[in-house]
This record gives structure tokens, C-alpha cells and sequence, in this order.
């Protein structure tokens, strides 16, 4: 069998490994493979800046493929059942936070660049009918976060005026679909033209270009403010989204690409009683939640281009480059 590992010695930092299928233990399955998707993670993981990293680990948390085999406690599900997985491993039963033994699928453990992957049975879902390989794998770990942010975190209610910054990139992408779904007023923001006007034929309202200085003062005028702002980036934009932030918003961070912001503008905090909350992947609730909306409004998710697990590593600097509208996804 054939995987794609972290292998920090070779230039490329990837390296097709030769393996031996896993056994399944007693309330596990394997899965072979169809389609797999791109997170951020697995390129932050390829240039070595993930915590607990680990060389000869295949990397992958999005996944989708047929049963092959199951487990002798496994009565649920089918050999040949279509599926995908769940990469939020152990989060516990508390649905405000993760516990203390989450992991993603991937890294540490073993992941779904592989033709085969062997997973706890609990992890597995039956796979969406209105969505192609390529589509279900892309759908995971990026729709799980989007889902969370969204809908648990950020409370989205019916005709609200909601911000998703960053669009073209997965979980931008779904939470944008997501909000359109669920009856908000969607506006995004993204340096790219293209992928302004790509989200305007999806639907959404307008779109802001955050490289201009003066978006926020269009933002204000278009829109008076937003009710829910869904945010990966942070850094010094932080500033930017109190602005444009409604008295009463929520601000609901999934990701700090651009690291710390260097100052907080408090003040325009507490006195618009705005409301900053963090988020992270999701529940096994969220997950099954998310799946249902998905299927319940036949959401479909961007695929930017399909590679062959050969060339894994021009899928990986396609991610680097951030060219991707939607999400890369790898095929055995």
C-alpha cells in the first residue's frame, strides 16, 4: 500500500511510503481510499511549524472512500458502504470545549493520504448521495469548523448580516455556503477579484477587497455593520472587524493565519458590547449536525483542482501559494 508521510529530511518534506496495510481491531474499520483533501495543517506540518510532528507519519484528515473491512464488534456499518470520516478524534463529552486528549486525524496518528486507513468505527459516516468522491472528502475537517463557528458558536440567526473573511479558502468557503443556507445576509472579504465575484455567484450579498484601505468604510456604508463576523485570520485585521463590527456583534475567530494582533481597540469592545469568541474543529453533535444540513440542503462543496497522490507535492505547494478557490484534493 501507498501513503504520503512527513519525512522533514527530504527537501520536499514528503515521501510516497511503502506499507503494510493495519489490522483492524474489534470496533474498527478500514477503508480504501477514494478521494482525500488539503488542510492548512498538513502544509504547516510538511514545513515543520505543527506541534508534536512526527517523520514517517502519513498525513490527511479529509477522507472518503468504501468499507473493506470490519471490525468484529462493528454491527452498524457495511462492507462496501460508502462513507467518510470524522477527523476529530476524542473530544470528549462536553459540547462548550474539547478535552484534553483531541486529536486531529493525521498527526500524530496515521491519515487518509493513503490507499487504505484503518480508523475507529465511531469516526465513520455514511456518505452524502448528492456528493462525488472528490466532494465528500473535501467536506470534513473545513465544514466541521465552519459548521461550529458558525452555528454553535456564532448563534447565526434568519437575516442576519454576516461577514466570512478569507473567502476561497476551505472553511470560508463552507461557512459562507452554510450562512447562505441558513437564511443570513452574506457578505465576504478577500484580496482576489476572482474569488469576490466566484462568492457572488454562490449568492452572497457583496464582497469587500481587504487590501483596500478604505473597505471598512464601504463595508459600514453597504451594511450599517454586521450582526456575526466568521474570521481565520486575525493578526492586525482584528482591529478592521471591530470597525465593522453591528453594537451587539459577535466576532467568532477559527484561526490566527496572521498571528497576534499588536494592539486591541478594548474600548470599541465592551462599549458596542461586542462579543469575541474562539472556535476549533467540532463535537461528534456538530459533525452529525453539519452533515445533515449539508444533505438537507444539498450543499456542495468547491473543489479547485484534483491531483493524483504522485503528485502530492504540487498539490502542497498549490496550498502554500494560497492560489486554491475551494479545496485541493488528492485521488490514489
Amino acid at each position: 500500500m501507498l501513503g504520503i508521510t512527513l519525512n522533514r529530511k527530504l527537501s520536499s518534506q514528503l515521501e510516497e511510503l511503502k506499507f503494510e496495510p493495519f489490522s483492524v481491531g474489534e470496533n474498527q474499520v478500514k477503508i480504501k481510499i477514494k478521494a482525500a483533501a488539503l488542510n492548512h495543517r498538513d502544509e504547516w506540518c510538511r514545513q515543520g511549524l505543527y506541534p508534536n510532528l512526527k517523520d514517517g507519519v502519513i498525513l490527511g484528515s479529509d477522507g472518503s472512500g468504501t468499507i473493506s473491512e470490519l471490525g468484529s464488534n462493528v454491527t452498524s456499518l457495511q462492507v462496501n458502504q460508502e462513507v467518510i470520516v470524522n477527523p476529530a478524534m476524542n473530544w470528549g463529552q462536553n459540547q462548550k470545549v474539547q478535552g484534553k486528549d483531541f486529536q486531529i486525524l493525521g498527526m500524530p496518528s496515521h491519515g487518509t493520504l493513503a490507499e487504505e486507513i484503518v480508523v475507529d468505527a465511531d469516526r465513520v459516516h455514511t456518505k452524502p448521495t448528492h456528493l462525488s468522491w472528490e466532494e465528500a472528502a473535501a467536506l470534513p475537517l473545513a465544514g466541521l469548523t465552519a459548521y461550529r463557528a458558525l452555528v454553535y458558536q456564532g448563534q447565526i440567526q434568519t437575516r442576519e448580516k454576516v461577514l466570512v473573511t478569507g473567502f476561497g479558502g476551505g472553511v470560508a468557503q463552507f461557512a459562507t455556503q452554510f450562512a447562505l443556507a441558513l437564511g443570513g445576509e452574506v457578505y465576504v472579504s478577500s484580496s482576489s477579484p476572482e474569488k469576490i465575484n466566484k462568492a457572488l455567484a454562490l449568492g452572497v450579498k457583496d464582497g469587500f477587497n481587504y487590501k483596500n484601505q478604505n473597505w471598512t468604510s464601504e463595508a459600514l456604508e453597504k451594511t450599517a455593520g454586521f450582526d456575526l463576523i466568521v474570521d481565520g485570520a486575525v493578526g492586525d485585521t482584528l482591529n478592521d472587524l471591530i470597525k465593522v463590527a453591528s453594537p451587539g456583534g459577535r466576532i467568532v475567530f477559527y484561526g490566527a493565519t496572521l498571528g497576534n494582533p499588536g494592539k486591541i481597540e478594548a474600548r470599541k469592545i465592551f462599549w458596542n458590547q461586542l462579543k469575541l469568541m474562539g472556535s476549533t474543529m467540532g463535537s461528534d453533535r456538530d459533525f452529525k449536525d453539519m452533515l445533515d444540513l449539508v444533505t438537507q440542503k444539498q450543499i456542495k462543496p468547491i473543489v479547485d483542482q484534483v491531483f493524483s497522490f504522485s503528485h502530492a507535492a504540487k498539490a502542497f505547494d498549490r496550498m502554500k501559494a494560497g492560489d486554491q478557490m475551494g479545496k485541493i484534493v488528492l485521488i490514489p
